[in-house]
């Protein structure tokens, strides 16, 4: 009987150890189907908050929003933090406030793990979102499933989210008033779920979330701050499908997001 258990336990660890090596080899399949090399983590990373350092000549240091506990001050928001998952699900859906509402087919909320670690934040839907009602599930979003997994991430483990709800019309960017009726929504998921990091995705992205005009290029390759949260810039799926040669900063950035990443104290928090 110790014997057939012995070789059960064996069998179930090469299974387990076949199974790793398939993933890997799939993972390793995403990144030559990208063009990009394969990430590995780095010795003696320092785990310190970091700000903009070694400033190039005539550049503007991004307007970092200082830490704290993420504010709802707009004043047609009044007790939109104290709603929950369902509550915030339903106000997003029955919003009228800007006049993207009359165009879209139906709002996109957000999709993911509620309790994720990594949060990626976009500008707004496009007309796949706008029809199925999640974000990033056309071309775009299939880029983004493989880039996730590229770097040892489910699209089920992180949660997905656009600054605006609605999808702007023609795809044109969003316009300053609809993200500022629009962003306590975003805040208020973001209080909910209390990511590790946030990833912006895109330069709208960026720009809602630090305040600020710098130039995505110039945002990049740094941790940033949002409310004490890390926070990565890097390009749009949606620009890396005009842009292919850029694919590569994109995954720079993902290693820099995974090196901030293991550098911080594990929480131990469950995840429900």
């Amino acid at each position: 009987m110790l014997i057939v258990m012995n070789d059960a336990l064996e069998k179930c660890g090469r299974d387990a150890a076949s199974t790793d090596l398939r993933t890997e080899t799939r993972r390793r399949q995403y990144l030559d189907a990208l063009g990009i090399t394969r990430w590995e983590p780095r010795q003696a990373v320092d785990a310190s908050p970091m700000e903009v350092t070694g400033t190039p000549p005539g550049f503007t240091a991004p307007a970092i929003v200082p830490a704290g506990p993420v504010g709802l001050e707009h004043p047609s928001n009044v007790a939109l933090d104290s709603r929950d998952w369902a509550e915030l699900e339903a106000a997003v859906r029955s919003c009228t406030k800007c006049s993207l509402h009359a165009t879209r087919t139906q709002t996109v909320f957000g999709v993911g793990h509620r309790r994720a670690q990594w949060m990626f934040i976009g500008e707004a839907p496009g007309g796949d979102e706008d029809r199925q009602g999640e974000p990033f599930v056309g071309r775009a979003g299939q880029l983004l499933n493989a880039i996730l997994f590229a770097i040892g991430l489910k699209r089920e483990e992180v949660y997905i989210a656009n600054v605006l709800k609605c999808r702007p019309p023609g795809n044109r960017d969003p316009q300053p008033e609809e993200v500022i009726q629009c962003e306590p929504y975003l805040l208020r998921q973001i209080e909910l779920i209390k990511p590790r990091l946030i990833v912006a995705l895109g330069r709208h992205a960026a720009h809602s979330l630090l305040k600020t005009e710098v130039p995505l290029g110039k945002l990049r390759g740094q941790r940033l701050s949002y409310h004490g949260t890390p926070l990565i810039v890097t390009y749009h799926p949606a620009y890396l499908l005009r842009n292919p040669a850029d694919k590569r900063k994109v995954w720079d950035d993902l290693c820099l997001a995974k090196t901030v990443m293991a550098a911080m104290p594990d929480p131990g928090r469950e995840k429900s």
